[in-house]
């Protein structure tokens, strides 16, 4: 990639939720590592639930559906909506597992990909921005973890008075 392109790319990570982890010189450094950009078609699936994760994403524009795939006993079910900023397929890149979920374009949209062999060097080049990514990764787990014990807290609430609210 040129240095226009670093610079632009550079940016848009700086810019994205993981920008306050690695800051702008770790956002220079990631966008050194990115495997290319890829665009997704409205309605287009991004990958699906059991695919192998040798890549993991960054949405710069449009939105995506994180989905539990229609089947003839239900219909599409869409979990979460990720938007410009959002990490994609980043859990299972990390841990080596198939994707648990399938991701759709709900609109066309843009992705920088990082691909495992362009993007593993940078644990040895630069562990310091590969900490920080890391971090990053953890922190949304935590907030995600906790959002989902204040929504079944919700639940229980709602269930034991009887359908009443608060």
């Amino acid at each position: 990639m040129n240095h226009k392109n670093i610079d632009r790319i550079a940016s848009t990570i700086y810019q994205a939720p993981l920008g306050q982890y690695v800051g702008r010189g770790g956002a220079e450094a990631l966008a050194r590592y990115v495997s290319g950009e890829v665009p997704v078609a409205d309605g287009e699936f991004l990958f699906h639930r059991g695919d192998r994760a040798d890549t993991f994403y960054l949405v710069t524009s449009g939105k995506l559906a994180v989905v539990r795939e229609a089947t003839r006993q239900r219909p599409e079910l869409v979990l979460h909506v990720l938007e410009p900023g959002d990490l994609v397929g980043e859990l299972s890149y990390i841990d080596g597992t198939p994707h648990t979920n399938s991701i759709r374009a709900l609109e066309d949209a843009t992705l920088l990909s990082f691909a495992r062999q362009t993007f593993d060097p940078l644990v040895e080049e630069q562990p310091r921005v590969a900490f920080d990514f890391m971090r990053a990764v953890v922190t949304r787990i935590h907030q995600t973890a906790a959002s989902i014990a204040r929504q079944q807290q919700e639940l229980t609430d709602f269930v034991s008075s009887g359908g009443k609210r608060s």
